[in-house]
């Protein structure tokens, strides 16, 4: 299954509509995950018209993001994979143990938040945050994440630019 990782969108600020570059990642999606920080709900909408969306509300999104259907955390099985996503992890020191307490069940934990794309991993946990693809802040690069799972496996994981 190909799962395309979106965090802090930030619309209608940064995202006024999907950018290209995101879009052509999309196309290949069976699912999308959005770590929060959409901001406005019809960005929702927009996605899942490239495929089913799982999102978890950040600290800038509203009554209508949550109400859309996205809680402050999300624990579901991705193609035999236990899946969590928040949209804050806190801080850096000491995230894969806080995030392995949190999320017991969980293989991967997705998170936004920070816009700094990060993947780490241990051998019982990987946290995967895919930054943001249209607030990069002091980021290269505008990001999103590119997930392969199948049979309960996670194949590949990357972060990908989507801004030059």
């Amino acid at each position: 299954m190909r799962v395309v990782v979106l965090s802090d969108t930030h619309a209608p600020r940064f995202w006024k509509r999907c950018p290209p570059a995101v879009a052509g990642h999309l196309r290949t999606a069976e699912l999308i995950l959005h770590a929060g920080d959409v901001c406005v709900a019809p960005v929702l909408d927009e996605l899942a018209q490239y495929a089913p969306v799982v999102a978890v509300c950040g600290n800038n999104d509203g009554p209508d993001v949550v109400a859309w259907g996205s809680p402050e955390t999300v624990e579901v099985d991705i193609a035999g994979l236990p899946v969590a996503m928040i949209h804050d992890s806190g801080q850096k020191t000491g995230r894969l143990a806080r995030m392995r307490r949190r999320f017991p069940d969980a293989r991967l934990v997705v998170f936004g938040h920070s816009h700094i794309p990060l993947d780490e991993q241990d051998a019982d946990l990987r946290i995967f945050n895919p930054g943001s693809p249209t607030d990069k802040r002091r980021q290269p690069h505008g990001t999103l994440g590119l997930l392969d799972i199948e049979d309960g496996v996670l194949l590949s994981a990357r972060i990908v630019p989507v801004t030059p």
